[in-house]
């Protein structure tokens, strides 16, 4: 076969070709490699002069589906026709699918290249050589498709009996089977995971507070199934202890798969692409010890999609912290899209829109559907206030047990490298100064970060606040004044939005043209619904408007008071303006002015009827003694309204009866209590009680 070769070949380079598959065999099959490098002394024997060796293909696979520098290298060489031949340690070594290597062969065959290997020499120009150039080529693809089917069975039929040994996430450890981690500080530190993100109900804030707490996460290495280090956490952390399956102890198996693409007139393959869980290989449940339970694992899946924003017009989505309370909730009754919300003029003024392909179904303001809801949530859970803040309680005192029992652990672990570096330290030959310095350094270096973290846990045990007393006093307050506290501008709405997604699933929203009302569906969860209609604003108005409490005094009282005590009055009823504002004169006499009513001042200069403080004057006692006769029901008094200034007539105020009470009252002689069967004081026959209510 030696024949084949020419000096037209001769004079031309050897070009050798290296390759191995796997960084496993580059690292273990030495041999193989060895033999390929040796082809150059092959080469010179025959009687090339330049030999080239091409290895840019290490670790890289001839399937096709990876790019291949060196082959690539190879066929822009021969073009050149600068290349008498090619050496390779067997056919596969070049291309492992028959694109590849009939391409190579019709090139080396144009240019007259020969494919030399131990077991002969071929001219792809020759019919017969090309001919068996062609069945290697396809034998070699042919065997790395029987080697592929093989191993992949013998991988599947061992992960479906869970005995598959993958590599782990952090938390577990090979035994003869799937173990929770024997270090408490790791199982210690997954739990916390879980438990913050069942309070918080998001992985951010579950990352922040980490941060905030300076809590570490352990990390495991790439080399072995082991703890690597302890580590700032990050967000992806996180997300693959809250994501991943074997914490609730479940085994699965091809959770992911590999796609190939066509790019540049080439197959491309990249792997890592995520199925979904009824496309996983194998999947069983109650394999081993968990963390949690596999409901708990789903619910948590769960809310990470409900937090997942920017996805999906069409799923429901859970708030973020907005000043939108139902932000995510409300979906469209005709075209079934999650509303979007928008603010107007700043966070106080917002509104809900559907927004259909740039159509716009259904719009409306948001204060009042979110005030309509908010009385449905209190009605909701006032009952269960009481429980809710005992869980607030035991909530705070978790929180300072889970920041101390975290630097406990991580304390017992620096002692203990401490004392392993003083033990390593203890063992070196004195001799050996360069080691011992070493070792002495680390010494220092642990103890150093032992009394940083003993100084850290006692500042955690004085910073932390401890669990409030519990009094029933309290609790019942807090149930009564549930929706003052939910009302407040301080209450964080984050707390509110995640009450609303625990509470509702999601609310069908529509507009009736009719009535000019919105129609909300509420779907709680568990199962029940609720309709609600609230009107929508007419026309002019807006969420600055006048109460009509506020409209109806004015209207009553403005005949017959000034606009300084009827401001007075408003404020004592806690009456606000349209802008949420406490009322002045100035402010009465507008609203005076726009509702277009006069003030009468015949009646209000009227010396004939007197208020409390005149009153007080003239029968020279105090104005808390006239509350008391009127209250003892012995001088008559009226109010135009709860609230208004009292109206006394002189005659009533000059009566001997009135006038006696009032200065046995001044003297503080006793005078029983309204309500009791007798009392001293004569009463007027026929006298109606008045209104019980205080007076300024």
């Amino acid at each position: 076969m030696t024949d084949k070769l020419t000096p037209l070949h001769l004079q031309r380079q050897a070009t050798i070709y290296v390759r191995q598959s796997t960084p496993a065999q580059l690292l273990l099959n030495r041999e193989s490699r060895i033999r390929q490098y040796k082809l150059a002394d092959y080469a010179t024997e025959l009687g090339f002069t330049q030999v080239e060796t091409i290895d840019d293909d290490l670790g890289r696979s001839g399937s096709g589906l990876v790019e291949r520098p060196g082959f690539q290298r190879l066929v822009a060489e021969v073009c050149t026709g600068s290349v008498g031949a090619v050496f390779c340690l067997e056919a596969s070594r070049l291309a492992r699918n028959g694109r590849d290597w009939h391409h190579l062969i019709d090139l080396c065959g144009l240019v007259g290249t020969l494919l030399i290997d131990p077991e002969g020499i071929y001219d792809p120009r020759l019919s017969n050589d090309r001919l068996l150039l062609g069945l290697r080529g396809s034998m070699s693809e042919f065997e790395l498709n029987i080697l592929r089917q093989r191993s992949l069975g013998a991988i599947r039929q061992k992960a479906q009996r869970g005995d598959l040994r993958v590599r782990l996430p952090v938390g577990f450890c090979w035994n003869e089977n799937v173990e929770l981690d024997p270090d408490l500080r790791v199982q210690n530190a997954i739990r916390l995971v879980f438990r913050k993100f069942e309070e918080l109900g998001s992985a951010r804030q579950v990352l922040l507070w980490l941060w905030e707490e300076q809590i570490s996460l352990p990390t495991i290495g790439y080399t072995a199934n082991k703890i690597a280090q302890w580590t700032k956490p990050l967000k992806h952390a996180v997300l693959s202890i809250l994501k991943n399956p074997c914490y609730a102890g479940a085994y699965a198996f091809g959770r992911t798969e590999s796609r190939t693409h066509v790019l540049d007139g080439r197959a491309h393959k990249t792997q890592g692409h995520k199925k979904p869980r009824g496309e996983w290989m194998v999947l069983i449940r109650d394999h081993h010890p968990g963390y949690i339970s596999w409901e708990q694992h789903e619910h948590n899946l769960k809310l990470l999609s409900g937090n997942a924003h920017m996805k999906s017009r069409m799923a429901v989505q859970s708030g973020r912290g907005g000043a939108s309370l139902l932000a995510g909730k409300l979906r469209c009754r005709r075209c079934g899209h999650v509303l979007r919300v928008f603010y107007v003029g700043g966070y106080k003024n917002l509104r809900y829109q559907c927004l259909n392909e740039m159509t716009q179904c259904i719009s409306f303001g948001g204060r009042r559907i979110e005030q309509a809801v908010s009385a449905a949530i209190l009605e909701v859970v006032q009952p269960h206030a009481i429980e809710a803040a005992l869980k607030a309680v035991e909530q705070v005192g978790r929180r300072r047990q889970d920041r101390l029992q975290a630097l406990a652990m991580e304390l017992e672990q620096a002692r203990y490298e401490a004392r392993l570096a003083a033990r390593r330290y203890e063992a070196v030959d004195p001799e050996k100064r360069l080691v011992a310095s070493e070792l002495e350094a680390r010494w220092n270096a642990s103890l150093s970060r032992v009394q940083q973290l003993e100084q850290d846990f006692q500042r955690a045990e004085m910073d932390a606040p401890a669990v409030p007393p519990i009094r029933a006093d309290e609790l019942l307050r807090l149930a009564q004044e549930l929706p003052v506290i939910w009302d407040s501008p301080v209450t964080d709405s984050s707390i509110k939005q995640r009450i609303v997604g625990i509470l509702i699933e999601q609310i069908i929203v529509d507009v009736d043209q009719a009535t000019d009302q919105v129609l909300l569906f509420i779907h709680w969860t568990g199962g029940r619904h609720t309709e609600i209609r609230v009107a929508k604003h007419k026309r002019g108005q807006n969420e600055r408007r006048t109460a009509p409490e506020a409209i109806d005094v004015v209207r009553q009282m403005a005949a017959q008071y000034a606009d300084g005590e009827i401001a007075l009055t408003l404020n004592r009823l806690r009456l606000k303006t349209g802008t949420g504002n406490t009322w002045n004169e100035t402010r009465v006499r507008s609203l005076r002015s726009q509702l277009k009513l006069s003030r009468q001042s015949g009646q209000q200069n009227d010396n004939s009827s007197l208020n409390l403080k005149a009153t007080a004057k003239r029968l020279r006692v105090s104005n808390t003694v006239v509350r008391r006769l009127i209250q003892l029901n012995v001088l008559p008094a009226m109010q135009v309204v709860v609230g208004a200034p009292w109206q006394i007539t002189t005659n009533d105020a000059d009566s001997p009866i009135v006038v006696q009470t009032a200065q046995r009252l001044q003297r503080r002689e006793g005078v029983r209590e309204p309500g009791q069967e007798e009392i001293d004081a004569p009463r007027l026959p026929g006298f109606e009680e008045c209104h019980d209510s205080t007076m300024s």
